[in-house]
């Protein structure tokens, strides 16, 4: 149990609590500042360090995180160049004017009293993205912390805080980001309500042709703003990040072309360069494999009334359908996100309902009862039923279940 902090110990609550609070949005965590305090006190009133760079402690019971108050100074270069500094005499101001954006730099104290120095209340009615402090710059990650802030509430970013950005991508600092914390503040961006919002900011940085260049040069034509609303159909469906992720890679090859070798070229090409993207992000595993499965067969799901047959099997295997059946699903919602985006529609996504459909024909057939007829069928004619025969047998019977279903009811 927590023993009662000595005075003149106080606390505040601050950060992304007070400022969804005051939007009216759900409040999920609450971290709190604790102003003259040393490790040691925080150890004798029973809370857990746990902060490995700066002293951060859990609550006993809530297991809340509080953290000293502390200052920070850059040493070296990237996210991780900086020497933090607490101590009792670091005050509740000098740790807000350490933070990134004037709305993230508000607290309450123990009577509620709201202690905003730097103006981020007025600046989340004004709905503005605004830095504390020309200290901003020294952290690359908050390119991309500014532009996650963008897609979820999807203020503006203020002109002063977009010029120290640019100033972040020119220094070239964000090539010391690891590749996973890219990923990490790119996944959060693309799960936001409005992922356009994150897109627009990292490109007006330049921090979008420098991290995700195959991205950016969507932006030369038409199929850049068409990526956007693609991306925000997405979050309006409530589409999973790999989905999402799916539909930000999957029209990388779409260059001009209109003959059949030229279609060949842009697949490859779009395949190539999503598996790029995703190598150098260090995608997990089902992003990276959904949008390779998207960006080879989004032209085959668009056009699904006219596919064969043959070829529906085909896009079925390719997306191991039979197993995997979400897979599948996950496809059909990123194509549907770029045909309605492409059409500036918002009703139905036709060859839904066909994929569907023929999926669902598919799954009728008993692999197991056609591989026993197989059997017994070589059994009879005193042959043994190899595995390419049984192999057969079920294809065939599943093209023949395909066939009906493409005729139709009779």
């Amino acid at each position: 149990m927590a023993k009662p902090l000595p005075q003149p110990v106080r606390i505040y609550r601050v950060g992304g609590s007070v400022r969804d609070e005051i939007l009216g949005r759900e409040v999920a965590d609450h971290d709190f500042v604790v102003v003259g305090a040393t490790p040691e006190i925080m150890l004798a009133s029973g809370f857990r360090p746990v902060g490995r760079d700066f002293p951060v402690f859990l609550h006993p019971q809530t297991q809340e995180e509080y953290a000293l108050a502390r200052t920070e100074r850059k040493q070296g270069t990237g996210h991780r160049g900086f020497a933090f500094f607490a101590s009792p005499e670091v005050t509740l101001e000098d740790d807000l004017a350490r933070r990134d954006l004037t709305i993230n730099a508000m607290a309450r104290d123990d009577r509620g009293r709201l202690i905003d120095p730097h103006g981020g209340a007025r600046d989340l009615a004004a709905g503005v993205l605004r830095h504390v402090s020309p200290a901003f710059a020294e952290d690359p990650l908050r390119v991309l912390r500014v532009a996650r802030f963008a897609a979820r509430f999807g203020f503006a970013v203020a002109p002063e805080t977009m010029r120290l950005m640019r100033a972040i991508v020119a220094s070239g600092e964000l090539a010391t980001l690891a590749a996973e914390r890219v990923w990490q503040e790119l996944a959060k961006g693309l799960g936001e309500p409005r992922p356009s919002r994150m897109i627009g900011a990292l490109r007006e940085s330049g921090a979008l042709a420098a991290l995700l260049p195959e991205v950016d040069a969507l932006f030369g034509d038409a199929r850049g703003a068409q990526l956007l609303r693609a991306l925000d159909h997405a979050a309006a469906r409530n589409f999973a990040l790999p989905v999402r992720y799916a539909v930000l890679l999957q029209t990388l090859g779409t260059e001009d072309g209109a003959t059949a070798t030229a279609a060949a070229a842009r697949t490859a090409r779009a395949v190539r360069r999503a598996e790029r993207v995703s190598e150098r992000l260090r995608a997990p595993t089902e992003a990276r494999d959904l949008a390779r499965l998207a960006a080879r067969h989004r032209a085959t799901v668009h056009r699904a009334d006219a596919l064969r047959p043959a070829q529906w099997l085909d896009l079925f295997a390719a997306a191991d359908a039979l197993r995997r059946p979400e897979r599948l699903a996950g496809l059909v919602d990123a194509c549907e996100c770029d045909a309605l985006a492409a059409s500036g529609g918002s009703g139905a996504y036709l060859p839904r309902g066909i994929v569907e459909g023929a999926f669902g024909a598919l799954r009728q057939v008993d692999a197991g009862a056609v591989a026993t007829a197989a059997i017994a069928a070589a059994a009879k004619r005193g042959v043994p039923a190899g595995s390419d025969a049984i192999a057969k047998a079920v294809r065939a019977a599943r093209l023949a279940a395909l066939r009906r279903f493409r005729r139709g009811p009779t």
